[in-house]
């Protein structure tokens, strides 16, 4: 990463704390766990990138990639309590540690926070932005569990649960500092597309691997979406060909032994990872092209090279 950036990333850290701060002890450790877990932070990153393709203002951008990366923040903690998960980057998931009270208010504390930054931008436009952004969220994770429970498994409600749990998210991390900028609308729409194609693309790389992965490079054991009752691509893919076994699997969440192998095996068989891997890369590449209204430079090609990374982590 470019010093530049990574200096810029150091000051978001020390934002970000900032607005975590409570007086409340247990809202106090769950932000600091949070921020201290830090993750990949791709957040902010795509919004630095952004900012530098359209020269938007540093503190403009600041305050996007902090709203961003809060509203994702409070999404994990929600998440983690709906999907009852035990983890969450390396550490024992709030509502374990603390309760579903303390982890839901803390997630609507972070929200909260969202709140104040939205002022902070004095813009109706990203107001409105993040506010689509944030029901586009809360509608995919609905949409997944309403799904699995109705079995209702096919490739339009798939894309659309992808693009609630990532893509719309990264697509406003790059659209809000063009659009606090006041870039032109084909910049802001090039970025959108960028951020929704490379979002579809990255979140079907993580259900493929959830699936097809090395548990040991994972950290977890695979299957981890069949035991949620959750059909990714390659499953669908299965689907389309008129291969049924998988929904008994899925419905009984995979409980049974053999039941993640047995899914493995057929995917395998019937050429279902390969397909998964097409589709990825066709959002990959499409992501790319978004670019190229954008002269060359540094900051377009850091946002080529993510797009670039899910093609390669195909194999």
């Amino acid at each position: 990463m470019d010093p530049n950036v990574s200096d810029r990333l150091a000051r978001f850290e020390e934002r970000l704390q900032a607005e975590l701060r409570s007086d409340v002890a247990f809202i106090e450790a769950i932000g600091e766990d949070l921020a201290g877990a830090g993750g990949k932070r791709l957040r902010p990153t795509l919004a630095f990138r952004a900012a530098d393709l359209v020269g938007a203002d540093p503190e403009q951008t600041m305050v996007v990639a902090l709203a961003v990366e809060l509203l994702h923040s409070a999404s994990l903690l929600h998440d983690d309590l709906i999907d009852d998960a035990d983890t969450r980057r390396g550490g024992v998931a709030a509502f374990r540690r603390y309760g579903n009270v303390v982890s839901v208010m803390s997630g609507d504390f972070m929200l909260a926070r969202v709140l104040g930054l939205l002022a902070q931008s004095a813009s109706p436009a990203f107001t409105q932005l993040m506010s689509e952004t944030a029901a586009r969220i809360c509608e995919g994770e609905v949409l997944q569990f309403q799904a699995a429970t109705l079995e209702a498994h096919d490739f339009a409600t798939y894309r659309s649960v992808i693009e609630g749990k990532t893509a719309v998210l990264l697509a406003a991390a790059l659209e809000g500092p063009a659009m606090l900028h006041g870039a032109p609308e084909g910049a802001r729409t090039a970025l959108r597309r960028f951020g929704m194609a490379y979002g579809r693309a990255f979140q079907m790389q993580d259900d493929r691997l959830d699936l097809l992965g090395d548990p040991a490079l994972l950290g977890k054991p695979v299957g981890g979406d069949l035991r949620e009752g959750k059909a990714t691509y390659p499953v669908l893919a299965l689907f389309d060909l008129g291969i049924e076994e998988p929904r008994a699997i899925l419905r009984r969440h995979a409980r049974e032994p053999g039941d993640v192998e047995r899914v493995v095996a057929l995917v395998r068989e019937h050429g279902t990872d390969r397909r998964t891997a097409e589709a990825i890369a066709a959002e990959a590449r499409a992501a790319i092209a978004a670019l190229e209204i954008f002269p060359p430079s540094p900051a377009r090609a850091a946002l080529e090279a993510l797009a670039q990374h899910e093609l390669e982590r195909i194999g």
